[in-house]
């Protein structure tokens, strides 16, 4: 069976920062290659993804990841039907419970003062889709047009009315829980499973962690008051990452679904979701003492390639951790080692005659990668990349 999948490797150098720390503030690492590597986790990756999603997607493909889904769905409610303010709560709530089977537990946030209500949340983290969550209104609406709560309990021991208000939790998924999957701890069969796989981020060569030693000056003191307002220590670290993901188009495929529209091809809501990912996952970086660091780069070198058996990472090409160069930096001869790394893996598990593959690149230190794919620009590479995918999946070739 031939498979769509794509393969994103990226190396990207970062400054001193602190990208992704642990719970002492310390950046996080890893052991690779018996040495200690920084590590920026996969979480924190994607939810740079899912932040940079907002500017490149409209509000209506996304989701929401929440607690508060029955203050979310009872806004829903009351945007449709004002009259009805008094008892969305109640009714996002009862719909909530039917659609999810969840147990639903008074609010421990101080969402009544923040956002002037006291609905009650879910135990955990959900992840629902804003085409979901309206669709959820319509139903609760559809059951109880003039707000009674026990109507609509009673809407909903019909089994025909509680499988459609299952089923409208469980269709129209949003492009980045088609991509990152879901979890529901009370409804297995609402699960949705993830189309994307993310690697952490692995520096190429050893990274040791600095201390900045830090000083503020009360703006007030006179000058017979010496010394500092505050001070302080935050931990850091600088390097060359190599960064992977994978995406399996068939998987984000059949969790989006055909075209909404008929003039739409079947494949355009998964060919476009990919494009979308790429160009957020090459693009987004995550935020952490962004203000104390500043740490705004772009990667060097990205190489995509589309394969139709099974997602291969490259992370085996810097098990030996790299050295320095003569001239300090660590990027020229990473790309070297990708450019002799890669076809020999490729040849020795016949996976050199997939086609096709992409790179580009920034500087004369990448050059040796040039071999890897056609040259392209983020623009070009994203353009075919869609193309490409939008073909396999319709042909299967």
């Amino acid at each position: 069976m031939t498979r769509t999948i794509i393969d994103i490797h990226i190396l990207q150098n970062l400054p001193p920062s602190n990208i992704n720390r642990d719970d002492t503030g310390t950046p996080k690492s890893a052991y690779y290659g018996g040495v200690r590597r920084a590590r920026v986790s996969s979480q924190a990756w994607k939810r740079a993804v899912r932040r940079r999603f907002d500017e490149l997607l409209p509000a209506q493909e996304l989701g929401v990841r929440t607690k508060k889904v029955v203050e979310a769905l009872a806004k829903r409610i009351t945007e449709r039907d004002a009259s009805l303010s008094d008892t969305a709560t109640a009714l996002a709530e009862e719909t909530m419970k039917t659609a999810t089977g969840s147990t639903l537990e008074p609010s421990k946030s101080k969402s009544k003062e923040a956002h002037g209500t006291d609905a009650p949340e879910a135990k955990y983290l959900m992840f629902l889709s804003r085409r979901q969550l309206d669709a959820l209104a319509e139903e609760a609406l559809a059951g109880s047009p003039d707000g009674d709560v026990q109507a609509l309990k009673e809407h909903f021991r019909n089994k025909a009315n509680k499988a459609r208000v299952r089923n409208a939790i469980d269709t129209r998924h949003s492009v980045d829980i088609a991509l990152f999957g879901r979890m529901l701890a009370d409804a297995a069969d609402l699960n949705v499973e993830a189309a994307t796989q993310v690697a952490h981020a692995l520096s190429v060569h050893r990274s040791d962690i600095e201390s900045d030693y830090y000083t503020a000056v009360d703006d007030l003191s006179g000058e017979s008051e010496k010394g500092a307002g505050m001070i302080g220590t935050v931990d850091f670290n600088s390097a060359t990452l190599y960064r992977y993901a994978a995406i399996d188009a068939d998987e984000l495929h059949r969790n989006l679904g055909s075209g909404l529209r008929e003039d739409e091809s079947p494949s355009t809501p998964a060919s476009k979701a990919v494009a979308a990912f790429l160009e957020a996952f090459i693009t987004s970086l995550p935020t952490g003492k962004i203000n104390a660091f500043g740490h705004h780069t772009l990667p060097s070198a990205v190489i995509v390639k589309l394969r139709d058996r099974l997602p291969v990472s490259f992370v085996g090409a810097f098990e030996e951790p790299i050295g320095k160069s003569a001239q300090g930096g660590f990027l020229r001869e990473s790309c070297k080692r990708l450019a002799d790394y890669v076809p020999e893996l490729e040849s020795q598990y016949g996976l050199s005659k997939e086609p096709p593959a992409w790179v580009f690149r920034v500087g004369q230190e990448t050059a040796a990668l040039a071999g890897l794919g056609t040259a392209v620009n983020l623009e070009a590479m994203l353009s075919q990349v869609r193309t490409a995918v939008a073909h396999r999946l319709e042909t299967g070739a």
